[in-house]
């Protein structure tokens, strides 16, 4: 993957990060995000497409449950 395709989707993924107004939705937003570019990344990275879906889908879903939403 080329730095200006991985500088495009960081910068989609980071805009779309922890949408929800509840917890639950933060959580799960960030888990189906995370698990994306998980699956990206790890078949570009040769790490395999299942396994970095599963680390970027927990990282997401904590980091959206972690997050607060703007007031």
């Amino acid at each position: 993957m080329s730095a200006l395709k991985f500088m495009a989707l960081a910068a989609i993924l980071f805009g779309a990060t922890a949408c929800g107004d509840t917890w639950g939705q933060r959580a799960v937003t960030g888990g189906a995000i995370g698990a994306g570019s998980g699956a990206v990344i790890g078949s570009a990275t040769g790490v395999g497409v299942l396994p970095g879906a599963l680390i970027g889908g927990a990282v997401g879903a904590g980091v959206g449950a972690a997050t607060t939403p703007e007031r």
